[in-house]
């Protein structure tokens, strides 16, 4: 992805730049505060992503607010990554008020509730739902995402394990969900095209204690590497058991294995996990002054969610100030529109999906920290 270079500003008015406050002469203000509906998970064992999103929606909106013309108010609402709190969600954002929503992290969730915006005409934009189910069955004009699909994640791990990892034999495991199912379909359609021996496909089911028997299954499979499409608890049981069975292989997974609570779970097996990730677009030098905004603010900007959740806030703003706050048109402009964001330069094709998005690979060390892989 292409980056522009901004010009040297103090902190605030750097970060006021980058989310492209120079259209404001050129239309209106709407007057008094957008209200942008933020559907996440609140509780349960996915808080984490939604504490990310929070972090970077906060930080965009009061660095926003603080510059000064349109104004923006955050409406937040928990949906518990649980795809039977899809529907109520959706419906709390509607009854809310707001035609703008910054919405959901997890697939599951996303899928039934983008359908609602799409029939009440609300802009909304995920930062972390990753399934090509989100648009593809949609058929809509008012969803978009700021985060890559699986179908671009999945071909971009199984060409890191093809290339650089070069199994002899690979399981694809997968949590039967549609996050993870997704992904897992993905990375072994492209390992099969590689000619990658996949001599194990299968499902475990998520909120499982004992994954005994899949361990034994890939011992007598002698496998190379094993891809896990799904979340961090089933990827921490999943570590711990096989270092318990003597089992030595690479395990790999998605951005929803790598979690803080992974080396509670896993204990000393999280010792070389890898997975994707959304690139560190703190690292970024032309984000100094958001990242800033963020550490001022005493939050992190380095999780998966944190850049794109704010990027998303920046499309919302520089396409409200270029045509006002309807919906339609705020839509129309977004797909027809090039962005300057965190993330770079953000394009939507026909279904609201971002033309490009940067995934890199990370492995953990015992003390959970993670570095990138070339």
């Amino acid at each position: 992805m292409q980056r522009k270079t901004f010009i040297r500003l103090s902190t605030s008015w750097a970060a006021a730049a980058l989310l492209g406050t120079a259209s404001m002469a050129a239309h209106a203000q709407t007057a008094g505060p957008i209200l942008i509906g933020v559907p996440i998970p609140m509780t349960g064992p996915n808080t984490q992503y939604g504490d990310e999103v929070k972090a970077g929606l906060l930080t965009a909106v009061e660095t926003l607010n603080a510059a000064g013309g349109t104004q923006y108010k955050a409406e937040f609402i928990d949906d518990a990554c649980e795809p039977k709190q899809a529907v109520p969600a959706a419906n709390r954002v509607v009854t809310s008020g707001a035609k703008f929503a910054v919405a959901h992290v997890c697939s599951g969730v996303t899928v039934p509730a983008s359908k609602i915006y799409e029939q009440e005409g609300i802009v909304a934009i995920t930062p972390g739902a990753t399934s090509p189910l989100v648009t593809d069955t949609l058929n809509g004009h008012h969803f978009f995402r700021t985060i890559g699909r699986d179908d671009q994640q999945g071909p971009f791990a199984a060409k890191y394990i093809a290339e650089k990892l070069k199994p002899k034999a690979a399981a694809v495991l997968h949590d039967k969900q549609t996050y993870g199912a997704g992904v897992a379909q993905h990375v072994k359609a492209t390992l099969d095209k590689m000619k990658v021996p996949v001599v194990m496909y299968d499902g475990i089911n998520a909120g499982d204690s004992d994954y005994s028997a899949v361990i034994t299954k890939l011992k007598a499979a002698k496998v190379d590497v094993v891809f896990f499409g799904g979340y961090y608890p089933e990827m921490g049981l999943l570590l711990r058991q096989a270092k318990e069975q003597g089992l030595k292989t690479q395990f790999m997974g998605p951005e929803g294995v790598y979690n803080q609570d992974l080396v509670d779970i896993a204990g000393p097996a999280i010792d070389g996990m890898m997975f994707t990730f959304p690139a560190d677009f703190s690292e970024r030098p032309e984000n100094k002054g958001v990242v800033d905004a963020f550490k001022k603010a005493n939050r992190s900007a380095s999780g998966a969610f944190q850049m794109p959740a704010y990027a998303a806030v920046q499309v919302l703003d520089q396409s409200i100030k270029a045509v006002g706050a309807d919906p339609k048109k705020v839509a129309d402009y977004m797909h027809a529109n090039t962005f300057n964001t965190v993330i770079g330069q953000v394009a939507y094709d026909k279904k609201g999906d971002l033309k490009d998005f940067e995934f890199v690979v990370y492995k953990l060390g015992t003390d959970g920290k993670r570095t990138a892989m070339k």
